[in-house]
């Protein structure tokens, strides 16, 4: 893991220096924090700086990175979406394959599962077989499903229903079932698993989710890119959003897609070779995979020690160390995956991810690890441990309000109300940036539903966002609060289908957060009913997140949200041919009226 790896890529990818172009950047980012941190201190300067207002300005300073980052992605990326020929070349300069040309390569679809819907796995496993089938590339795929699922019950289904899956195709397309007994490491496990087992029989491997769905084209068009590029050893698909009927996710993915296509290209004009990688819808070059990315079981005992669980980050910066390019292709295609159903489900992922990134603290040291890459270590670990920070700092701030004293949390009001309208720019920036393009471009707003809808679409989401951040900062406080006492989370079963949450269930995960809420209303408003209207945007969320919870859960609200078209994606607008054989709820209605030539010109 320490020493430097190296292999004789040949050449094939011709790419200006990013050198520059992060320098630029990191250049923005520093000032930027600089300025903002220096007009806090201003806007709480006004009888000095006490101890106190010291403490929020650190955790002040701890919250930053990640919102000036996503503000100058968004700032770039806008700027390439309007300015650029092609945006897609200027970040991504891979040579662009012949989409004509015969694949001759062999590469390994690689289902990675555990205690799924079977019936559900198998429909768009099924689906993308006959996709690639159709396209006439499909002897160059091996379909392996990895299961790691530890009930009997659902094992049992999986292996007739996959035994009978093989057995349809098995003249064409080949299909390996395996199921591992011991599960050490996960989901990293499962593949090293099958690299050990398989991994000399193919060029690349396509990493998929249990609920990832790719189009046969998008499939084709990565596979090819790696075929003329020999230094590329991953290669990143943006993914979005299947069409949902579940309220809360309609919701979240629609902010996501908002924000993913400006954000995505900023990062990749300054990441360049140095990408990300998500852990699914990508294709990865085998042979300095297996080589290369070892994951280390990290010392010592308790909660970040053992198997890593967030692996993908770390196998994409030792791949980036072993002299191989790790890029994301930004643009939208087909390539999909679910979100989580409701609220529940959707902290108990993150907390997973938290667990995960909090394990980079152990992997700082790695030698010869490229600026970037270690830079891209630090700020996942900063991903969340900017939660409790900004929970701290509004803790004092409320703190030292209720107070009260000519000496305690004096502040200026002009630098401070222009400090908080900054954040706010700066925390929505990724996703105002792709309305703009959207609304300024006639083909995009169709596709989005309109300019109305998106800007109503819009504002729905923004005020969802704004319940649901100091919700996820509550619990991913709590959960690093309880790490050095022992406290994780386990790689169970996903809830993947939209269902009305219970009550007492609720109840029992979302108390926190209510009592959170409930303090600090009270405790402001016995002090003063004037401190409690700042304070609002930050308490109602986790005083409103059981409600909150039940409300999104619930099958007839996430019926109506689909019925008003509102949060609506491009699939919905005009579905692709390929989403069709998955029988998606969100696209019932829209089976019937489906035009195969609007789908090709979208694509």
């Amino acid at each position: 893991m320490d020493g430097p790896v190296r292999f004789g890529a040949a050449p094939g990818m011709v790419a200006p220096s990013v050198r520059p172009r992060r320098i630029v950047f990191a250049t923005l980012v520093g000032s930027s924090i600089l300025a903002l941190t220096a007009l806090l201190a201003v806007t709480l300067s006004s009888n000095g700086i006490s101890l106190g207002e010291g403490a929020m300005i650190l955790c002040f300073v701890a919250t930053l990175p990640w919102t000036v980052i996503g503000f100058w992605n968004a700032v770039i990326g806008l700027c390439l979406m309007r300015l650029a020929r092609d945006p897609i070349a200027a970040v991504c300069p891979i040579a662009g394959p012949d989409a004509r040309a015969p694949l001759i390569s062999s590469t390994a679809i690689l289902s990675c599962i555990r205690n799924e819907d079977v019936d559900q796995v198998l429909t768009n496993l099924e689906a993308m077989i006959a996709d690639l089938m159709r396209s006439g590339e499909g002897r160059a795929f091996h379909l392996y499903i990895l299961s790691d699922t530890n009930d009997d019950a659902i094992a049992a289904r999986e292996e007739a229903a996959f035994a009978d899956l093989a057995a349809r195709w098995q003249a064409e397309f080949p299909v390996t079932y395996r199921r591992r007994e011991d599960n050490f490491a996960f989901k990293s496990g499962n593949i090293r698993d099958f690299c050990d087992r398989w991994g000399h029989l193919h060029t690349y491997a396509l990493v998929l989710d249990a609920d990832s769905f790719m189009a046969a084209s998008t499939v084709l068009d990565l596979v090819r890119r790696m075929e003329a590029n020999p230094r590329l050893g991953i290669l990143q698909s943006l993914v979005v959003g299947l069409p949902t009927a579940s309220a809360f996710a309609r919701v979240f993915q629609y902010g996501m897609r908002l924000g993913m296509r400006s954000y995505t290209l900023g990062s990749a004009w300054w990441q360049g070779d140095c990408g990300p990688y998500w852990g699914h819808n990508a294709v990865i070059r085998l042979q300095p995979f297996i080589d290369a990315c070892h994951l280390p079981v990290l010392p010592g005992k308790g909660p970040l020690s053992g198997p890593i669980l967030s692996h993908d980050q770390v196998e994409a910066v030792l791949m980036r160390r072993a002299g191989y390019d790790v890029r994301v292709l930004p643009v939208e295609t087909e390539s999909f995956e679910e979100n989580p159903p409701h609220l529940l489900e959707f902290i108990r992922r993150d907390l997973r991810w938290c667990q995960g990134n909090l394990q980079y603290l152990k992997l700082l040291n790695l030698k010869n690890l490229k600026l970037t890459s270690r830079i891209q270590l630090i700020l996942a670990i900063l991903m969340f441990v900017s939660s409790p920070a900004w929970l701290v700092f509004m803790v004092l701030a409320a703190t030292l309000a209720v107070m009260g004293g000519d000496e305690v949390l004096q502040f200026h009001r002009t630098t401070g109300f222009a400090l908080f309208v900054t954040i706010m720019v700066m925390v929505f920036a990724p996703k105002i940036a792709t309305v703009i393009d959207i609304l300024a471009d006639r083909k995009l707003r169709t596709r989005f539903g309109g300019a109305l809808r998106v800007v109503t679409s819009t504002l729905g989401e923004m005020i969802y966002s704004a319940l649901l951040a100091p919700i996820m900062a509550v619990a991913e406080s709590i959960f690093i609060a309880g790490l050095p006492f022992g406290r994780a989370v386990g790689w169970g079963a996903q809830s993947r289908q939209p269902h009305g949450l219970p009550f007492r269930l609720t109840a029992s995960k979302l108390w926190p957060q209510t009592l959170f809420g409930l303090t600090g209303i009270v405790w402001t408003a016995s002090q003063s009913w004037s401190l409690v209207w700042p304070l609002l945007p930050i308490v109602a969320g986790p005083l409103l997140a059981i409600p909150f919870a039940l409300i999104t859960s619930r099958r007839d609200v996430g019926a109506a949200a689909l019925a008003s078209s509102l949060w609506r994606v491009p699939e919905e607008v005009s579905v692709p041919a390929s989403l069709m054989p998955l029988r998606l709820e969100a696209l019932k209605d829209a089976e019937g009226a489906y035009k195969p030539e609007l789908a090709r010109a979208d694509a």
